[in-house]
């Protein structure tokens, strides 16, 4: 007799806020598709069954904000590494690629990738393939943008601005609105990368860009300590961050090499503005000084106080909505992509660091077992790493 499914995770702890689920549950897999969700399933009406009895198991991990146009640009991180073999099922490109340069994604990055790629185009034609990316005037042309998105329209998910100099010098608040102006017309969303990391410009601008945001869009580096985050000099959130909140953008704190302080989400979580996503701002540098995947993103925030439920909402079911994706990831509800994240959380006592120096204790780790992608099974390939990760020695 037939199997009656192709893959059972078996004896975990389901946490899955799209069904308000935290409790330990199996999980079916047929055709790539979740098949079922239930206490006890028995293992012979699998074909393939993998115990992850003391694991989590949520819906795949969504990295909303990285870069992955790995030999293209000199940061881009190889889609597979940020992705199925650190855990993660999905990873959202932000903005490597311009206009001019967005077609080796379709061509060569991923056709080659088990990790669903979605990606943001930036307003810049070349993309980040180089430093300063917007040098002039003439490095954003709104006609090739549009024609661009048009052409690839089935990749790309929204448009990318940076608010830094020397664009910002440049061509001032227009950048912003010219980027907006591209995701408008084409019917997609933007986002904004905030917090000038040359430190040239008046960090009042975000009072400026703000308003420029519509609900669906995407503000992200939500915790930069640079000038033109959502803080004004006193240490105060701007009213025009709380206004974009209330009317529907999205907030994103994406680590990256520069713009994640400790210090400066805790004064805004205090004053009681909370992101709806975490994210990475993944870079092969990066990877090597700063935060090395999502599960690492995990334990900050964990650190930071949020529960479980709270920091898997902010890496599957909110990055979901934020791309228009909720109907097909995020969630682990019957009949959706079958892309499923395996995670073991340690106890321990680390001390992480953010961009700036600043530290913190954590006692929870979250360490990746598995990635489960349209019913394909991944094994992570790495856990803590050995730098940031070593208990104190002043613990033992």
């Amino acid at each position: 007799m037939p199997a009656k499914y192709d893959l059972l995770l078996k004896g975990g702890t389901v946490v899955d806020p799209s069904q308000k689920l935290n409790t330990p549950r199996d999980v079916a897999v047929q055709g790539g598709k979740i098949a079922r969700t239930a206490q006890n399933i028995p293992a012979e009406e699998a074909a393939q069954v993998v115990n992850v009895r003391g694991k989590i198991v949520t819906p795949g991990l969504i990295d909303i904000h990285a870069h992955i146009y790995e030999a293209v640009t000199n940061n881009g991180v190889n889609p597979d590494v940020a992705g199925v073999y650190a855990g993660v099922t999905t990873v959202v490109d932000a903005g490597s690629a311009g206009c001019d340069t967005f077609g080796g994604f379709p061509r060569f990055i991923i056709p080659q990738s088990q990790t669903e790629i979605i990606c943001f185009m930036h307003i810049a034609r070349t993309g980040l393939a180089r430093t300063p990316d917007i040098q002039g005037p003439g490095d954003v042309n709104l006609d090739a943008t549009l024609q661009a998105v048009e052409r690839y329209r089935p990749y790309v998910r929204g448009i990318k601005a940076r608010m830094v100099s020397p664009a910002l010098e440049i061509m001032g608040i227009e950048m912003p609105r010219l980027a907006k102006r591209a995701a408008k017309e084409s019917g997609i969303k933007l986002m904004v990368h905030i917090g000038d990391t040359e430190k040239r410009y008046p960090a009042d601008i975000i009072r400026e860009l703000l308003p420029i945001l519509e609900p669906g869009d995407i503000l992200t580096h939500f915790f930069t300590a640079n000038p033109g985050g959502v803080l004004d000099a006193n240490g105060k959130l701007v009213p025009e961050a709380r206004e974009a909140k209330d009317r529907g953008v999205w907030l994103d704190t994406a680590h990256g090499r520069m713009n994640f302080a400790f210090d400066i989400g805790k004064r805004i979580l205090d004053q009681g503005l909370l992101p709806h996503c975490i994210s990475t701002d993944l870079t092969v540098p990066g990877r090597q000084r700063t935060v090395h995947s999502m599960t690492e993103m995990m334990t900050r925030f964990l650190g930071l106080g949020f529960t479980l439920d709270d920091v898997v909402t902010m890496c599957t079911l909110n990055p979901a909505k934020a791309l228009g994706e909720e109907n097909r990831l995020g969630t682990l509800g019957t009949g959706r992509q079958a892309d499923i994240s395996v995670l073991e959380i340690r106890d321990g006592d680390w001390e992480v660091v953010d961009v700036v120096g600043g530290k913190l204790r954590v006692q929870k780790a979250v360490v990746p077992v598995l990635a489960v992608k349209r019913g394909q099974v991944f094994t992570a390939q790495w856990g803590p790493r050995p730098w940031g990760w070593e208990p104190d020695p002043a613990s033992k």
